[in-house]
């Protein structure tokens, strides 16, 4: 009720003095968000904020920093009048205990907290204030978002199968390949040579001659004499995007097409892949649990946010 008198008697006002109003609406107002003000005021610090953000964006980025800045004020105006709404409260004394864990969980003490704070260029009255939007923020989406999200158990499972290098868990490969030289000097008959030299030993390879032996023949790796072209285990980190990936994309027995890499052509044969044990599912299935969490929230609290302004009256002048 407070909310709807203070909107009509800010409107009665501007509509007793056309004047002031239309100078408003000119210089002052940049949006309206139900009966909710933005001024150009708001708008140029957000653009200020925003323009430090991106700072180390490429200038593609940079461009519609302006319209961005509105509307993410337009957002955050929404979700102000939603806590409002649901009477959301955070009191000092909540302010005061975040503070203090984040000391705790930084090893900081008050003063070296301050210095922190002066070299974001904040102080400490406005880090309390960030603070408390942002608790006021972090419970509207536990009530409204977060209470309905669930992680299954079979979810995780999946993540943790897909992701098992993050675990410890990395692939490891043991492949052959043959290696032919290209004269970087060279011209394109140069290359037309060693392609077809590379091409006709692939149709060998394939067809079921043994790869070490064709290696040892064929291959200009100077110790494929010795190894028959064996490259040992590594990782697919190990080696060059263009040998790693195509090792990855084979099964163990198959022979690769012709690969070109800054060095020359080569054929590969994978030999064997191992899937190493990494940190086993019960171990991480905590971190797994709240990485998925995380992800579902910021997705429904974007699709939330969406439906609130959809159903919102908002005007940007």
């Amino acid at each position: 009720m407070a909310k709807k008198i203070i909107g009509i008697t800010l409107l009665a006002l501007l509509a007793l003095t056309p004047a002031l109003s239309q100078a408003k609406q000119v210089d002052s107002i940049a949006a309206i968000v139900n009966e909710d003000i933005i001024t150009t005021v708001d708008v140029d610090k957000e653009y200020l904020q925003m323009q430090k953000e991106a700072e180390k964006l490429p200038p593609s980025e940079k461009m519609g920093l302006r319209s961005a800045a509105v509307n993410r004020l337009v957002d955050k105006k929404l979700i102000e009048q939603k806590i409002r709404e649901l009477d959301i409260k955070v009191t000092d004394e909540d302010v005061k205990l975040a503070i203090e864990d984040v000391k705790k969980q930084n090893g900081m003490s008050q003063e070296t907290l301050e210095q922190a704070l002066a070299a974001q260029g904040l102080s400490l009255a406005q880090y309390r204030v960030q603070l408390k939007e942002q608790l006021e923020r972090l419970r509207l989406m536990s009530q409204e978002v977060r209470s309905k999200i669930q992680v299954g158990e079979r979810e995780m499972r999946e993540y943790y199968e897909a992701n098992r290098a993050n675990y410890g868990g990395s692939e490891t490969f043991h492949a052959r390949h043959i290696f032919f030289k290209v004269d970087k000097k060279g011209g394109p008959e140069d290359l037309a040579k060693a392609q077809a030299l590379a091409n006709s030993v692939l149709a060998q390879a394939r067809a079921g001659k043994d790869f070490a032996e064709l290696a040892k023949q064929y291959s200009q790796d100077p110790a494929a004499a010795k190894d028959g072209g064996d490259l040992g285990s590594f990782r697919k980190s190990d080696m060059l995007p263009e040998i790693g990936d195509t090792v990855a994309a084979l099964k163990p027995g198959e022979v690769s097409s012709l690969v070109t890499s800054p060095a020359g052509i080569h054929i590969i044969k994978l030999e064997e892949r191992k899937q190493e044990t990494g940190k086993p599912f019960e171990e991480v299935k905590d971190s797994i649990e709240e990485l998925l969490y995380k992800k579902k929230s910021d997705e429904r609290f974007a699709q939330w946010l969406k439906d609130l302004r959809s159903s919102a009256a908002i005007e940007i002048r």
